[in-house]
């Protein structure tokens, strides 16, 4: 399996992905996505293999909080992109991306039972 992780450097979460993949012998890359921004069709893709823009992006986080109301309502998938590509810091994290899989978040429960 070719595992990429998606985040930011400095996120506690992905740190805690991070070293949970390392203490289990899980290779991976990791991929800041503010350094490196991910393609729209990966975004796209993502997406639709979650269930929607919704599972995507942390509408719980003080970027999304931020935003203007009328910001907070993207119809299509053209409004989404352009809404993250102007602040990457809306995707959940970590997004791990192993090619057949995609998932968000991090819990040792669910990396236990996707990577053991």
């Amino acid at each position: 399996m070719s595992l990429t992780l998606y985040g930011l450097s400095k996120c506690s979460t992905c740190v805690k992905a991070r070293q949970w993949l390392d203490a289990h012998g899980v290779p991976h890359t990791f991929v800041d996505y503010r350094d490196n921004p991910v393609a729209p069709a990966k975004l796209s893709a993502w997406a639709e293999s979650l269930g929607g823009w919704e599972k995507l992006v942390n509408r719980a986080s003080m970027t999304w909080r931020n935003l203007p109301a009328e910001r907070k309502s993207p119809e299509t998938a053209e409004q989404w992109l352009a809404l993250i590509a102007e602040f990457p810091a809306l995707v959940r994290r970590p997004v791990a991306d192993s090619g057949d899989a995609v998932g968000v978040g991090f819990s040792e429960k669910a990396y236990t039972a996707r990577f053991s």
